[in-house]
Order: C-alpha cells, then sequence, then structure tokens
C-alpha cells in the first residue's frame, strides 16, 4: 500500500508494510508493522506474541515468534535477512536471557551479522514480554 508524503515541495513515496495476519496494527495499536521510504525499510519492535495476540510464556519460543515476525515483515517487503543494515533488542532481564536470545537470533541471521545494539530496559507494553526486536534493512534493487 503505497502513499505520499509530501515535503520541501517535493513527493515522497512510503509505502507501508503490513503482511496478512498483521492487519490489525494500524487498526488496534495506530501503527504500520514498517514503511518502506527511501530505499529502506524501518521495522517497528517485533514482539513475541501468539495469533490471538498473547504473550508466550516460554522465552525461546518468544523469541523464535519476534524473529518470525521480522522475517515475514521483510519478506513482505521483497527483502530478507541478509538485508538487516541495523537492529536494535530492548531485553526484559538481559542477562538471564541474552545467551538464548543470541542462539536464537544466530538460527534466523544465518551468518549475517548487522549492526547490534541491546538494551536492557524495565518492563516491555505487556507483563511477560522479554524482547522487542527494532530494524532497518535496505530495500533491494
Amino acid at each position: 500500500m503505497g502513499r505520499g508524503c509530501g515535503g520541501s515541495g517535493r513527493l515522497r513515496l512510503m509505502r507501508f508494510i503490513i503482511p496478512a495476519g498483521m492487519e490489525h496494527f494500524p487498526v488496534e495499536s495506530g501503527y504500520a508493522p514498517a514503511v518502506a521510504a527511501g530505499g529502506f525499510i524501518f521495522l517497528a519492535g517485533q514482539l513475541g506474541r501468539d495469533d490471538q495476540r498473547q504473550v508466550i510464556a516460554d522465552p525461546e519460543a518468544q523469541f523464535i515468534r519476534a524473529w518470525n515476525n521480522v522475517v515475514t515483515i521483510l519478506n513482505e517487503a521483497g527483502a530478507g535477512v541478509a538485508d538487516l543494515v541495523d537492529v536494535v533488542t530492548f531485553h526484559v532481564g538481559m542477562s538471564e536471557h541474552i545467551a538464548l536470545f543470541k542462539s536464537v537470533r544466530d538460527r534466523f541471521l544465518l551468518g549475517h551479522t548487522p549492526p547490534w545494539t541491546a538494551i536492557g530496559v524495565s518492563e516491555l507494553t505487556r507483563p511477560g514480554l522479554l524482547v522487542e526486536i527494532k530494524c532497518i534493512a535496505r530495500l533491494p534493487g
């Protein structure tokens, strides 16, 4: 879905990325899962929640779901994990879960090593959430 945005007298095009199954984001939460603009894809923070939007209790399953969301959005935009240029993660209980998170991350990145910043936080939007993954990727082509 494309949308033009004016600025400095020029038309700039943005394309909102809303994969199947994520249509609720703009309606319920007031934001798109991602936007493609200026040759890049900017992903909103991705969480580990199930299809009913409940927090997944198992840490590994929660991390896997959050990364699956990242991959789904990238694929919808025509990109993949090799196109990631920046990854920022926010962690609750980082020292307890960082080794497991890195293990899951590495399974998804398949040897790609984009810049990564991990930030410890006291809480996320819902109790039980352990990670939020925010990324920027280049738009291929």
